[in-house]
């Protein structure tokens, strides 16, 4: 029942009643300041130290740089001067095969001009306005490294991009304009990878140098660690991988030129692939700057792995290269098992600052849950048994009326933990509010009290 006498008495005690719960709901501060945030964990080094035995392989290796990549996870198992900037050769053609599959047609005729034909040895020897499909030339410049076939498979594919005249009547400025499109287009794959230390002057991997305006210099070079980044993307991500690993397993291919005139036969020249049990494919290379190269890649035991090595001797040392696969293969195989992880991370309710209870009472604490994106987690990848994955929370401490749910909260980095302390972050996941809480306002805590005082 409504009390009617004195009313207006009543309705000015509720009035400043109200404004005295507002105002202290207001009066409220949030821990930690504006927009911070709450840490459950300290802060984590991104680095992972070297043990004894990466010292001792690092001195059994020829190559000057060497890296060791689980193609899984990307994490760089094993480094030797990983990130020093080097002529790569012809490992070069694992670029251009993966774009040619990926932005060119496997049946296309590739008729031959000039320019290509006069490409140096390693070459297939082809002749101007001679034609051979992509997918021919693509086996012959995986299998064989023919010189001539990878710029042939790139002034056909950079030409169409730039509407250029056909092949027997291109000049040679033409062409070259073609296969420098192309190899740009190469440069731009390799910073979608990630690579940014990449530089693709040539589609065969012949040394080669360019003087920008201001005078700055670039050569035909790549890192061990960006090399087998490239190889992994190739194996694992692009979506011509079968494609990629169908020619570059052949042990070998035989094919003829349009006329049928000339026939030719390639032969695999990877060793890796008879060498090692697991082995799934590789590129070798050489130049008087770049010495001998190679990426590869190897899958046993559930573990896959690819390396890149870079200036691995000079002549006659030429076998060094198979010596360090199977060093740092053996090092992999040996140091690193598949595991898969779990970390527990528990999360407290937040705490909401002028939040609207369900109940209608503005003395009631109010929070929210933290929801997890649940997208990381089980975080698989190869690791030393001393090594393990910790979770470090990061929450706001409170939060301000009014929250929506699904509202960005904090976030969950997840972390490769070594013996030594030492933490190498892996990735992060979001943290969401579980619920949305309305902001206490004057109406809100009105009706509170008129409940409260007024109504029988």
């Amino acid at each position: 029942m409504i009390r009617k006498k004195g009313i207006g008495l009543g309705l000015l005690v509720l009035l400043l009643a109200a404004l005295l719960l507002v105002s202290g709901k207001k009066g409220q501060k949030e821990a930690g300041g504006e927009g911070g945030y709450v840490e459950t964990a300290g802060k984590a080094e991104e680095s992972v130290s070297e043990d004894a035995g990466e010292e001792e392989l690092a001195g059994r290796l020829h190559a000057q740089a060497a890296v060791l990549l689980d193609m899984d996870s990307g994490r760089v198992l094993f480094e030797k001067n990983g990130s020093e900037v080097l002529p790569m050769a012809s490992t070069t053609k694992i670029m251009t095969c993966i774009l040619a599959l990926e932005e060119g047609n496997r049946e296309d005729v590739v008729t031959i001009s000039a320019y290509a034909a006069g490409q140096p040895k390693v070459h297939l020897g082809m002749q101007k306005g001679a034609a051979y499909t992509m997918n021919d030339l693509l086996y012959s410049l995986m299998l064989e490294s023919h010189n001539d076939s990878a710029v042939a498979i790139a002034e056909h594919i950079g030409a169409d991009s730039l509407n250029l005249p056909g092949a027997e009547e291109r000049t040679r400025e033409q062409s070259r304009e073609a296969v420098q499109a192309f190899c740009d287009r190469m440069t731009e794959k390799a910073r979608e990878i990630g690579c940014e230390n990449t530089c693709f002057l040539t589609p065969n991997g012949l040394d080669a140098e360019v003087e920008s305006e201001s005078g700055m210099k670039r050569i035909h070079s790549t890192t061990a660690e960006e090399l087998a980044a490239i190889l992994r993307y190739c194996v694992t991500q692009s979506e011509k991988k079968e494609a990629f690993l169908e020619i570059t397993q052949a042990p070998s291919y035989s094919f003829s030129d349009r006329s049928g005139k000339r026939s030719h036969t390639c032969v695999n020249h990877n060793a890796l692939l008879t060498m090692m049990d697991g082995a799934l494919t590789g590129k070798t290379g050489f130049t008087n700057n770049a010495g001998y190269c190679y990426v590869g890649a190897l899958e046993k035991d559930g573990k896959r792995f690819a390396l890149a090595l870079l200036a691995c001797g000079w002549p006659n040392h030429k076998t060094w290269k198979w010596a360090d696969c199977k060093n740092l293969f053996g090092y992999g195989l040996e140091q690193y098992e598949c595991h898969e992880f779990m970390p527990e991370t528990t999360l407290s309710d937040i705490p909401v600052l002028e939040g609207a209870s369900e109940s209608g009472s503005p003395y009631e604490d109010v929070s929210v849950s933290a929801r997890r994106a649940g997208n990381v987690l089980p975080i698989r990848m190869l690791t030393k048994q001393t090594e393990s994955v910790e979770a470090q929370a990061r929450l706001r401490p409170s939060l301000e009326a009014p929250v929506e749910e699904g509202m960005r909260i904090g976030s969950i980095s997840y972390y490769l933990t070594s013996p030594s302390g030492l933490r190498l972050f892996l990735a992060e996941e979001e943290v969401y509010a579980g619920e949305s809480v309305k902001r206490v306002d004057f109406p809100y805590v009105f009706r509170f009290v008129w409940g409260r005082f007024l109504i029988v």
